[in-house]
């Protein structure tokens, strides 16, 4: 339930222009805008468990879940979450877990309580997590064992009217074979010993079997499409990362749009490696499949030898990940054991596929890889590429019932094809606006012809057919390995470091990941000479997400600032990027 304090972003959302040039080569089989349901994303699930009931929804690591499971025991959580944990309508709870049945089941469960999932990177620490605990006044958190301690940790730093009051935590290991997998199906050894481990519980913290067990019907479902359903956070240019307020209505716009685009159906099979917790895994490796009844074959963490051999043993049709992971993938010392025959629709987005490697895949797979665009605030795609006629290096052309234009940053007027301004997105599965930051919504949005635009912060341009094409960023933000990594959050835990006088992060690149962390620090007088940079990167380790700590460190004396005494990043960033530049 969207709350009046909350500032919502409201707007009708009006037909895109008929005149709109990729309108010459959208896919005849489809319509161009969409007729969405007048119901919650919990009754995908009720339908489909109805549809369906004996279908195999999950398959990990061997074990198979059906529709009607996965509904059954959505609602006891819920049941548990209302009965037990006090959930009530549109309150936010957490979930803090890799992919597993577990999350799927949870994701549902929360909304059939008619309450608020909040997704959490599971690679956040403690010291990232407080902040997820607190914006969203969050009582009630969901994670996987291995992350309990973060969770409460984090939570024990906080004054106690701001802390968690419940709980939940799952093991992986609860969702698998419980006598060991078929081989075809084991996770490699490592993976196999996290999925397994059995940390202690924190005090009071209750056992996901224990809450199942219980067996609670929850209340009646009252959730209305525009009620707000997740609560996925964004970083930007400034401060701590923001809510994004989506609602059933605008999640449902591309939970229906991706399946339909990807020619996805019933018997559809598809790979779900990308995380869950991020925009582009919950609408095509949970949401999606759910409205069509597709079968997921989950993976909990990359690993390419998994996946080739998981895409071999069933058949997988559908698999949108990011293109490091199809390098990975390709070089495989196993590639000629794996049978990828069965892959129909290959889709990603987050950084760019490398040509070659997209050549390779048709000339020998005969697969054409179809990339897209969108960002949390769009609930993934706003483009995409026709899998009938895809562009290499290319955000493809506006989906369903979008309007997006490439206009001057400064006038906002828009420029004709081939030149180079911001993307500006108009569309049905816009968010509506940032968490209780009034003043962040307003400053996202733009008019034009009567119509609210998301300024989108990337740099782009159209081609004379409509398809567009991404050149830089307005916003500074790191992109590694598909993973959005914002300075100004990494200099802000920086800063927590008892050393650190002054920190500055930039870009590197980074053969593998594409762009890396880098941090230009200043330390304190005393520490100079006695810290060193792998000291610094073993700290920001222990206290950061993976993907976002810094992976090199260079001491500066000093960092150039202006007259007004703002550090000057984008001189360190040329110079960086003068000094690892091919000559």
């Amino acid at each position: 339930m969207v709350a009046a304090t909350q500032s919502v972003h409201q707007e009708t959302v009006l037909p895109a222009p008929a005149d709109r040039p990729h309108h010459k080569f959208w896919p005849k089989r489809l319509p161009r805008t969409l007729t969405l349901p007048e119901t919650s994303l919990w009754f995908n699930l009720e339908v489909t468990s109805t549809r369906y009931p004996a279908k195999d929804a999950i398959i990990f690591f061997g074990r198979r879940f059906s529709f009607s499971q996965v509904r059954r025991e959505a609602e006891a959580l819920a049941g548990w979450l209302q009965r037990e944990a006090g959930v009530q309508r549109g309150d936010r709870v957490l979930l803090y877990m890799q992919n597993c049945p577990q999350y799927m089941i949870a994701f549902y469960g929360i909304l059939r309580a008619d309450a608020v999932v909040v997704p959490v990177n599971p690679m956040n620490r403690a010291e990232e997590f407080k902040h997820y605990i607190s914006d969203p006044e969050a009582k009630v958190a969901i994670c996987s064992a291995d992350l309990a301690a973060h969770a409460a940790a984090a939570n024990a730093e906080l004054p106690e009217p701001q802390r968690l009051r419940h709980l939940l935590v799952t093991r992986y290991a609860e969702a698998m074979q419980p006598n060991g997998e078929d081989p075809a199906d084991a996770p490699p050894p490592a993976m196999a010993e996290w999925l397994r481990a059995d940390p202690p519980l924190p005090a009071g913290a209750v056992r996901w079997l224990d809450a199942i067990a219980c067996g609670h019907p929850p209340g009646p479902h009252t959730a209305q499409p525009d009620d707000l359903a997740v609560l996925p956070y964004t970083s930007g240019t400034t401060g701590l990362p923001k809510g994004c307020l989506h609602t059933h209505r605008t999640v449902m716009h591309n939970t229906i749009g991706g399946g339909l685009w990807g020619h996805a159906c019933a018997d559809s099979v598809t790979l779900g490696v990308v995380p869950m917790f991020h925009i582009t895994g919950m609408q095509y490796c949970l949401h999606s499949p759910i409205w069509g009844g597709a079968t997921m074959v989950l993976m909990p963490r990359w690993d390419r030898e998994l996946a080739g051999r998981l895409i071999s043993r069933y058949k997988v049709t559908h698999w949108t990940c990011i293109p490091t992971m199809i390098i990975d993938l390709l070089g495989s010392p196993n590639m000629d054991k794996f049978d990828l025959s069965s892959l129909a629709y290959l889709s990603g987005g987050g950084a760019a596929m490398p040509q070659a490697v997209a050549e390779r895949l048709h000339q020998q797979y005969g697969l054409l890889f179809a990339e897209g665009y969108g960002l949390t605030e769009t609930a993934a795609p706003s483009h995409a590429n026709p899998p009938e006629r895809p562009k290499l290096q290319c955000l493809g052309i506006p989906i369903f019932g979008v309007d997006s234009r490439i206009v001057d940053p400064v006038t906002l007027h828009e420029l004709p094809p081939g030149e180079i301004g911001e993307i500006l997105i108009h569309g049905p599965q816009v968010f509506k606006g940032y968490w209780r930051n009034p003043e962040a919504t307003k400053a996202a949005f733009v008019e034009i012809d009567g119509k609210s635009f998301f300024r989108s912060g990337d740099l782009g341009r159209m081609d004379e057919e409509g398809y567009f094409f991404i050149t830089d960023r307005l916003k500074r933000m790191i992109n590694a390995s598909g993973f959005k990594v914002w300075p100004a959050e990494v200099e802000a835990l920086l800063y927590k470091h008892p050393d650190v006088q002054e920190a500055c992060i930039i870009s590197t690149r980074d053969a593998y990941r594409g762009e890396s962390v880098k941090a230009i620090v200043v330390l304190k007088e005393a520490a100079r000479g006695r810290v060193t940079e792998e000291q610094i990167i073993e700290w920001a380790r222990q206290h950061m997400a993976a993907y976002k700590y810094p992976r090199v460190v260079e001491f500066a004396d000093a960092l150039p600032k202006s007259g007004s005494g703002k550090v000057m990043w984008r001189q360190l960033q040329d110079r960086e990027n003068e000094r690892v530049s091919p000559t």
